[in-house]
């Protein structure tokens, strides 16, 4: 289970939003610029500001609120 950490800085106009999760590699804080209005299911891969490692990022959006973020090593 990923531990969500929320910052909320948008405001009512905009669609971004900051959000934290655990690096599954060296388990470091990595916040994440999310864009909800890029639809309720996104996938990407992000490098860990910490260790640089890739991490495939997966965000399930409902409106302007994300649901989850799941995060795993992209190499598996």
């Amino acid at each position: 289970m990923v531990k969500i950490v929320r910052k909320w800085y948008y405001n009512a106009m905009s669609l971004e939003q900051y959000d934290s999760f655990q690096c599954p590699y060296c388990g470091e804080t990595n916040e994440l610029l999310v864009d909800v209005s890029g639809g309720p299911n996104q996938q990407f891969v992000v490098d860990c500001e910490v260790c640089c490692a890739p991490i495939l990022v997966r965000l399930k959006i409902r409106g302007q609120d994300v649901i989850s973020i799941d995060v795993e090593r992209e190499n598996g």
